[in-house]
């Protein structure tokens, strides 16, 4: 772990810290930190899906039945 001074919003540390129920700010930084990797990686793997579901043709069919279902409604 390293050590770094920064200056941090203390309205928004405020409601981090709330609503996660940690208790120092340290705690808060590091789950926000974990937080936000954890999505970034989610992200890029549904995006990497999402490319190769293009490629076999699984959103055009995707499409074509979603249309398909609207007209029938």
């Amino acid at each position: 772990m390293s050590v770094t001074q920064i200056d941090i919003d203390d309205d928004a540390l405020a409601r981090a810290m709330a609503l996660s129920n940690v208790r120092t700010a340290k705690e808060a930084v590091n789950l926000a930190l974990r937080f936000y990797a954890e999505q970034q990686d989610r992200a890029a793997r549904i995006s990497r899906h999402f490319e190769r579901a293009c490629e076999w043709g699984v959103v055009e069919d995707a499409e074509r039945l979603h249309r398909a279902e609207k007209r029938s409604q």
